[in-house]
């Protein structure tokens, strides 16, 4: 997660400074820099804080360099990043908003996500006998992310195995994008407190894969809703490239991802548009394509 960058790069060194110091953790520097970290990085008070930190900081090293993009759109946290980005939110009030929301999921049930290489009308009929665990995402036509608490999540992993999908597990110990963080996440909203402004940067929303304009941004039950909501992110993806096209891709997420998602979509396949990854893949781990 941008260790060596960090190391090597004062401006991007500082960002992540500025962002760490918000988050007001000394630990969860600590344990993101450590060979050994006494919090698994996996961990909601360790990869949400440093999932926005790094998204952000990658960004900022971007803009500070002079480039204007043409859009944002953010997959999960990442979406609070955007609209930062696209100055709807400050950095001080988005990173209240992260901390309000690793608060209340610390001590909640354990729970996880699982990418599976099929489209999500395939695996419904398995996931419609195990009402609790949802489509947490559709990254890809053949890309479906799951997310529930454990004991149901691994009921319908087995299942999906035995009926020969290829199943990867997301290393997250939070039943994000699904219904099972409604009871830990309801009560008062840390948006209502928050000034907005009207998006700077055309803000795409992966919830409802078009931009968001100046009433959307205002609504907190939309925002309240984001962590649960499943993220849509190849629709969106799809419209944002179709909208302004020929694009360039730039992913300033830890990893490549994304990148690899959005090599896939056809128009970057016929070579009209193009991607860029900021970061390597993560060291000693070989990138593998999703089949069934």
């Amino acid at each position: 997660m941008a260790t060596d960058l960090y190391a090597h790069d004062s401006s991007f060194a500082a960002t992540v400074d500025t962002v760490l110091d918000l988050f007001d953790d000394a630990e969860l520097r600590a344990d993101w820099l450590s060979e050994r970290p006494r919090v698994p990085i996996g961990d909601v008070t360790r990869a949400q804080p440093l999932l926005f930190t790094m998204d952000y900081a990658l960004a900022r090293l971007v803009l500070d360099r002079g480039v204007r993009p043409a859009a944002l759109l953010g997959h999960s946290v990442g979406e609070l990043v955007a609209a930062v980005l696209a100055e709807v939110f400050s950095l001080q009030d988005a990173v209240a908003i992260m901390r309000d929301r690793v608060r209340r999921l610390a001590d909640g049930p354990r729970g996880g996500t699982l990418t599976v290489a099929a489209g999500v009308q395939e695996i419904r009929p398995i996931l419609g006998k195990h009402p609790e665990v949802a489509i947490a995402a559709v990254n890809a036509p053949r890309q479906t992310a799951i997310a529930g608490l454990d004991t149901p999540l691994r009921a319908a992993e087995a299942e999906l195995r035995a009926a020969g999908f290829t199943v990867l597990p997301v290393a997250a110990r939070t039943a994000f994008h699904s219904p099972a963080l409604a009871p830990l996440l309801e009560g008062l909203s840390p948006y209502e407190s928050c000034a907005r402004g009207d998006p700077r940067i055309p803000l795409w929303s992966s919830a409802t894969t078009h931009p968001l304009d100046a009433a959307a941004v205002r609504d907190d039950a939309m925002w309240a809703r984001q962590p649960m909501a499943p993220v849509l992110f190849w629709a969106a993806l799809d419209r944002l490239v179709t909208t302004n096209g020929p694009v360039h891709l730039v992913d300033v997420g830890p990893g490549q991802g994304l990148a690899t998602v959005a090599r896939r979509h056809p128009d970057v396949q016929r070579g009209h548009s193009t991607v860029t990854a900021l970061l390597p893949a993560r060291r000693g781990v070989r990138v593998r394509r999703l089949t069934r």
